[in-house]
């Protein structure tokens, strides 16, 4: 499968040829769930292109932890194939996407071969880490309808996409929340002139 090496620029040259050289690369339809909880980690994925959703479950609610965009990788993944120990999320691919899978027992070597595969890692950890500051300051200080707002113009901004195509129950697991509680907060935000709802799609029309 034909790849463009620019993709890897921030590893080294000679990292990126072992990569392409050991690694397969794979395209998954939308909706494929690539990684289920409990399941080992036999290979790492660094997305090459497309949006891939990890989420975790607690009793019969999801809740959405972050997406792994082009260029990057899955940290919890990344953690379980070092400690070959279990996955405590779940992938799925929010959009159609293809990845690089590592063969996870070339992962201890390079790792000491290659500095800045180290650094493609802390990176993650820094990004993911920021990311729960933000979701935690949102969960604190932010009321349901600001919180669905801004998780609908993420979603928008990374799916290059001008509508949302999801169920209320959908979107209620991504936020930790209850479908009846987005019902009634799309509707405010309809009423407020900032979201529109037609035809199970969902469009935002105003700034907050």
């Amino acid at each position: 499968m034909e790849f463009d090496k620019k993709m890897l620029s921030f590893l080294k040259p000679d990292l990126v040829d072992k990569i392409l050289q050991k690694s397969s690369i794979k395209e998954f339809p939308k909706g494929t769930e690539i990684l289920r909880e409990q399941q080992y980690v036999k290979v790492l994925p660094i997305v090459i292109n497309g949006l891939v959703k990890v989420y975790s479950k607690f009793d019969d609610k999801e809740l959405l932890l972050y997406y792994i965009e082009p260029a990057q990788s899955c940290v919890m993944t990344f953690y379980a194939a070092l400690k070959n120990t279990p996955s405590k999320v779940f992938a799925i691919t929010e959009e159609d996407s293809k990845a690089i899978l590592i063969p996870v027992e070339l992962l201890p070597n390079w790792l000491k071969e290659y500095p800045d595969f180290n650094e493609l890692f802390y990176n993650q950890f820094n990004l993911r880490y920021s990311e729960l500051l933000d979701t935690i300051s949102h969960l604190l200080l932010d009321r349901m309808d600001k919180r669905l707002y801004d998780h609908l113009k993420k979603k928008l901004e990374l799916t290059n996409n001008h509508s949302i195509i999801m169920s209320h129950n959908q979107i209620a697991n991504e936020l930790g929340t209850a479908r009846e509680v987005i019902t009634r907060v799309l509707k405010k935000l309809e009423t407020d002139g900032k979201v529109v709802q037609k035809s199970g799609e969902i469009r935002i029309i105003g700034e907050w």
